[in-house]
Order: C-alpha cells, then structure tokens, then sequence
C-alpha cells in the first residue's frame, strides 16, 4: 500500500473551526494525513507532500495594489503566514489548493490584486452567504480543473465578498460565474496549483467536490 502524504492546512487559529474539520476529514477519506497549521498550531516539523492554503479573513490590502485606506476585516499574522507557506510551496514544487481567500491569496503572491468588495457590482448572482451549492460555476473546457471534477458546469457555495481581479503572473482563469467574477484559477505553467472562490471542504460529499481533494492527494504521493 502506498504511504499516504502529509498535507499542510492553513487557516485560522480558533478551536471552533469546521473548515478544519471539513477538510481534514476529506483529506483522510482521500487517503492523506492532514496537518494544521495556523498561528496557533506551529507546523510538525515532519516533511510535506502537499499543501492547502484555506478560506476565512480578508486578505490585507498592503499585499496588493489597493487603497490601503480600504475597511477590510484582516489578521495581519496570518496573511505573512501563509503569505510565506505559498512562497515554500511554490519554491519547493509542492502540488497547492487555495480554498476561497486561499485562492485570493495565491494570486496575491503572484502579483495579482483582488475587488475589495463585489456585493454592489453583482447583477446576475445572488449576495447571501451560504453552504449549500447554490451558485453555478462555469469551467474552462480544456483545463486542468474541469478534468478533476469531470464536467464543465459546477453547482457551488458562496461565502465571499472580495474576488481576484487582475490575475497573477503564470496562473490562468478557468472558472466564472454568472456575474463574471473569477471563481477559478490554476498554473498556466504545468504546476500543481489550482485555486477556487468556492468551500470544497464543506461540499465534500458531492464527487466532483470530492475530486479536488482526491487529485491532491494524487499529485501530492
């Protein structure tokens, strides 16, 4: 039987933390063994395969090209933290999926920016925050991630309101949404990394969710 891959989760520190729990239970039903790993849950030290950068706050406008003056709900310590876990992933070749801010993230490290706020320019999509796949996602046909999930269309979550605006340098934009926003992006250079705007970790139980933490587990081995 093959070893099964350590897989580094960031996110926040609180121990009321269901996304954890969320994605670590896929993680192990996928056949990988997850790690936290936030401000208050220092790394191992064992090595890893692969790497899950995950939803929650916004991302510090400092980061990006923005108005630093913008109101945004930020935690500084956990933007360098991640900030710097992208930069190992990335340096390090190891296979990475950003989860919502995860994705901004990504993007961010890559030189791109984010809107600070969508809710007002939404025209076509709904604002309400909730779990359920309620939202339709349209995939790029040839890329990487509509392979995974085996379809073109996704039903999806919506938890945010920021979304990445002008794209980093080397990833590609595979997944919209009604509105236009970008809702996914990979590596346009033939790395593991693949960033979506929507919570996987909480529709597991479907199989094209489900796909995404079973083709990290696959690329992470």
């Amino acid at each position: 039987m093959a070893e099964r891959p350590r897989i580094g989760v960031t996110g926040n520190g609180r121990r009321w933390s269901p996304s954890w729990w969320c994605t670590a239970l896929a993680l192990r039903l996928a056949g990988a063994i997850p790690e936290r790993i936030s401000v208050r849950h220092g790394p191992s030290g064992k090595p890893l395969n692969g790497l899950i950068i995950g939803g929650g706050d916004d991302i510090g406008t400092e980061h990006y090209e923005s108005d630093v003056r913008a109101k945004v709900k930020s935690d500084p310590a956990r933007d360098q933290l991640e900030i710097a876990w992208i930069e190992y992933a990335l340096n390090h070749k190891l296979p990475l999926l950003g989860i919502c801010r995860g994705a901004q993230l990504i993007n961010v490290v890559h030189g791109g920016n984010l809107h600070i706020d969508i809710r007002k320019m939404r025209r076509r999509t709904y604002n309400r925050p909730g779990l359920l796949p309620t939202k339709q996602v349209f995939l790029t046909e040839d890329s990487t991630i509509a392979g995974i999930c085996r379809r073109n269309k996704l039903r999806v979550n919506s938890l945010h309101h920021q979304a990445i605006h002008r794209l980093g340098a080397g990833l590609r934009l595979v997944g919209r949404d009604l509105d236009d926003f970008t809702q996914a992006v990979e590596s346009d250079r033939g790395s593991d990394i693949i960033g979506v705007q929507w919570h996987p970790e909480y529709l597991f139980y479907l199989p094209a969710q489900f796909a995404l933490f079973r083709w990290l587990v696959r690329v992470s081995r």
